[in-house]
């Protein structure tokens, strides 16, 4: 048995969640935060036999998209001038651990 924690930007929460409840896969939701970006996320957990994890991470990764974002960033030139620029990072996509699970139980 394995425990997955997936970490999905916000904006692909409701394709992946959609997407694990379609194929039987029932998943925990915790909103969550990105400590870069502070930027919304959403953390699943799914616990599932050791067998189905690459189908897990393919349904995550099928749903879960890369884009490209600009942020602000600044540079300090001194004597308090200060100016800030926009910089293009790339964001989404997933984060995925996965851990064994010594017992699990529905009550």
């Amino acid at each position: 048995m394995k425990l997955i924690f997936a970490v999905v930007n916000g904006d692909d929460s409701q394709a992946v969640s959609k997407a694990l409840t379609k194929n039987g896969f029932f998943a925990t939701k915790l909103a969550s935060t990105g400590g870069f970006l502070s930027a919304g996320n959403t953390t699943f957990l799914i616990c599932t036999d050791d067998e189905k994890v690459d189908e897990v991470i393919e349904l995550i990764s099928s749903k879960s998209h890369k884009r490209k974002q600009f942020v602000p960033s600044g540079t300090s030139y001194g004597l308090g001038t200060y100016t800030s620029f926009p910089v293009e990072v790339s964001v989404g996509g997933a984060t995925i651990f996965v851990t064994d699970v010594e017992r699990f139980e529905k009550v």
